[in-house]
């Protein structure tokens, strides 16, 4: 098929045009229960009243002006996410992306205060925390890697999960300055940590005097139960990053501070055209404020438990299936085999999912689900893996 469109996706052979609530309807008029959100972006669903009320009205106001004036959604914004998330201080970008470059930049202003040459940063393996040239180096997978070096430099890798190995680095490396980490690996296949390794990390980050920045691009805004995943373990970073789910998807990322580096970025040090405009804040207010005003963090504990019953009971047995982690809506099997092919099996039955780290089917539902539509998503998901089993173990 000819396209004017770079090809750097490997697209799936549907295109959606309507949404409401969980559902998406394709050209066709094929229903779907999506259970991506958009790659955990479209929280409240898709075509929520209050968002579509607030960006209709805010289009017909002020779209944007620039970051030399001030803007007065974007300071409610930050007021809001301040008193969320107990951090201090908020500069707004375009992108997860855009808000981790914005953190290693504070890192490396911090580790230069500190009279670090190359200000160093320890980031995990499997992680993933974006695709410009620093959040790709960042990142631990090489794949993505591959064909855009040289990388940047000022950046070590060490185990997920296994805060010896870096203490270990700590001995050899006095150049670290920060610790940049998922406190649930998103991309590489919901992994999730055993339930003291932010605690230990944040008192190795006190006791070497390194800033710890959690990247929550993908387990934040509610996405785990909480408004921040480390706010389960009682961990206050120095730096925390926020996307996704909070545009409700309208673009916009945050990269939040706290303490000693609250307002390390001057006039000057940083900045972005869009980041930050009207329209954009207004929709991440109405996001806030709905997920307040609905219970929805709640909601997404009590769905989180509906699934893990659910997938557990239901695939107990299935021979492919090697674990079920779920952390709120955060949802992750893991099977013996490469399984690629089951997004198309579940578009076919009607879900939209998505395999990521090849073996890992993973789940991102919006919070407002229905219990039925839980179910629903449980039995579809759940058959086609069984089906998937059968074959493979055949073979």
């Amino acid at each position: 098929m000819s396209t004017s469109l770079m090809p750097n996706y490997a697209r799936l052979p549907v295109c959606f045009v309507k949404g409401e609530g969980a559902w998406l309807w394709d050209t066709q008029g094929k229903r779907y229960l999506d259970a991506m959100s958009g790659v955990a972006v479209c929280g409240l669903g898709h075509a929520h009243p209050a968002l579509t009320a607030a960006i209709c009205d805010q289009a017909g106001k002020l779209i944007h002006t620039s970051n030399w004036f001030e803007i007065a959604h974007q300071q409610t914004l930050a007021d809001v996410l301040t008193r969320v998330t107990g951090m201090e201080s908020v500069f707004f970008s375009n992108s997860g992306a855009e808000a981790n470059e914005a953190a290693i930049k504070i890192a490396r202003l911090y580790g230069h205060r500190h009279n670090i040459d190359v200000p160093t940063v320890v980031v995990m393996e499997g992680s993933f925390h974006g695709r410009t040239l620093a959040t790709l180096t960042a990142s631990g997978n090489k794949k993505i890697q591959a064909g855009f070096e040289p990388l940047v430099q000022g950046f070590l890798r060490a185990p997920y999960n296994d805060v010896a190995a870096i203490e270990a680095l700590a001995i050899r490396h006095p150049e670290i300055c920060a610790i940049l980490v998922e406190p649930i690996i998103g991309e590489g296949g919901v992994k999730i940590p055993d339930a003291d390794y932010l605690p230990r990390l944040r008192a190795l980050c006190d006791k070497h005097n390194w800033l710890l920045m959690l990247d929550e691009i993908q387990t934040g805004i509610g996405r785990t139960g909480t408004w921040l995943a480390c706010q389960q373990t009682n961990v206050l970073p120095d730096v925390v990053t926020l996307a996704k789910g909070l545009g409700g998807g309208v673009p916009i990322g945050a990269c939040l501070a706290c303490g000693t580096v609250a307002t390390i970025l001057q006039p000057g040090t940083h900045g972005s055209t869009f980041g930050g405009n009207p329209l954009a804040c207004r929709v991440g207010l109405t996001v806030l404020n709905t997920i307040e005003q609905d219970n929805l963090l709640a909601r997404v504990q009590e769905l989180g438990q509906r699934f893990q019953r659910g997938f557990t009971e239901v695939l107990q047995g299935v021979a492919a299936v090697t674990a079920v982690r779920v952390k709120g809506l955060m949802i992750g099997i893991e099977l013996k085999y490469p399984c690629q092919e089951l997004m198309r099996q579940a578009l076919a039955e009607g879900v939209v999912l998505n395999v990521t780290a090849e073996k890992v089917v993973r789940l991102l539902p919006p919070f407002i689900l229905s219990d039925a539509q839980a179910d629903e998503i449980i039995a579809i998901t759940s058959r086609v893996i069984q089906q998937f089993s059968h074959l493979k173990e055949r073979e």
